[in-house]
């Protein structure tokens, strides 16, 4: 049986991991053309959209890119069907291809670019490198029949509550007595229209990040017994979780810059690094930043990183951290395609558990525009 999940759905749920509001000030990201309001049956998953790769998605009959790279970092004044660029927007609109792109939210998302990179190379006991925010937090509280109080603290859980460092599904319970009076047309889960009712309730509390409100609510009303669930949301002072861009961690063991240039080669299926440093030299503590890292240097320096892992790095810039110490690997800004197979996961996760048959593809053409030769 074919059940199709509808663009706008998904893009919530993949928002409810890497939100707009985390992306960088004057970054561009969601939709870029087209509309979500659609049922689809394929979704492409890429780094760039290029015109070889909106070809690919013709071909495939994709109704979805999301891709890292927005396709328009600057405004069209025009668009000229004889340039790259305006092929690639008459053929998303003449086969009805919406584009959509998380850029540097979901750099900054847990688990995305740069914990995707961090996790290739090893890294463990991670932190952000440059933190840009911290989530704000709300507390829910609900107030449900002991019946059902195991299946809401679930539901709850699921939708994102209850999360505090690496513990999941944390909340606080406590009894009472909740009193009602169903009034006309209503049908009560417990009692009966126009008779004051008394029931033994459990008022469970949970913390939730801002941005997951509608989300939470929704898992909660579906689970919830009655007909108009109570609860309340306050906002809180509480510190959220630490946001921001770059990751830096421990490798397992200590090791040459030579053989660590090597691990980042494999680590990222590259055929090449830019160093800058002594290779002979013992590096342990190492900071990893997705796409352009040169103003990120001097945190990582700052930090007690050993070595940069980052793309794009100019001359000057290579000299001036050479002489403060700071080693570098450049493997080049495309490496960032490690999110394909990343998000291609985490929507395939989605499909199954919801039941969509909708397929989830990763883009296959290289768009590294470097060569090595």
């Amino acid at each position: 049986m074919t059940k199709l999940v509808n663009g706008q759905a998904l893009i919530q749920h993949f928002e409810s991991w890497s939100p707009k509001s985390y992306a960088v000030e004057g970054d561009r990201n969601g939709v870029m053309i087209g509309t979500l309001n659609k049922p689809i049956k394929k979704v492409m998953v890429a780094l760039d959209v290029l015109e070889e790769v909106i070809d690919e998605a013709v071909r495939e009959n994709v109704d979805l890119i999301v891709a890292h790279h927005p396709l328009l970092f600057r405004p069209l004044k025009k668009i000229d069907t004889n340039t790259a660029h305006g092929r690639i927007v008459e053929k998303a609109i003449k086969h009805d291809i919406t584009i959509y792109a998380a850029h540097t939210n979901l750099d900054i998302a847990k688990g995305g670019v740069n914990d995707m990179m961090a996790d290739a190379l090893g890294l463990s006991h991670t932190e952000v490198l440059s933190p840009t925010q911290t989530t704000a937090l709300k507390k829910v509280v609900v107030f449900v029949p002991e019946t059902h109080a195991a299946a809401v603290r679930e539901a709850l859980g699921q939708a994102g509550a209850g999360h505090i460092g690496n513990y999941s599904h944390c909340t606080f319970n406590s009894n009472g007595i909740g009193t009602f009076l169903p009034g006309e047309g209503t049908n009560p889960h417990i009692g009966e229209a126009h008779t004051l009712e008394r029931v033994e309730e459990i008022k469970v509390e949970t913390i939730i990040p801002a941005h997951l409100q509608n989300r939470v609510i929704q898992a909660l009303m579906k689970a919830h017994p009655y007909e108009e669930p109570a609860y309340d949301i306050y906002p809180l002072e509480n510190k959220g979780e630490t946001l921001g861009l770059g990751r830096i961690g421990q490798l397992p063991e200590e090791m040459t810059l030579r053989d660590f240039a090597e691990h980042v080669k494999q680590a990222f299926d590259v055929e090449g690094a830019r160093v800058v440093g002594d290779l002979s030299a013992k590096v342990k503590k190492v900071a990893v930043l997705g796409g352009d890292g040169n103003k990120y240097m001097m945190q990582a320096k700052f930090k007690g990183a050993d070595v940069m892992v980052t793309g794009d790095v100019y001359y000057h810039v290579a000299h001036d951290v050479m002489m403060e110490g700071l080693h570098i690997v450049d493997p080049g800004h495309n490496v960032e395609k490690i999110m394909k197979e990343g998000v291609k996961r985490f929507f395939e996760e989605f499909m199954q558990n919801k039941g969509y048959t909708t397929e989830v593809i990763a883009s296959k053409p290289n768009t590294d525009p470097f060569q090595f030769v």
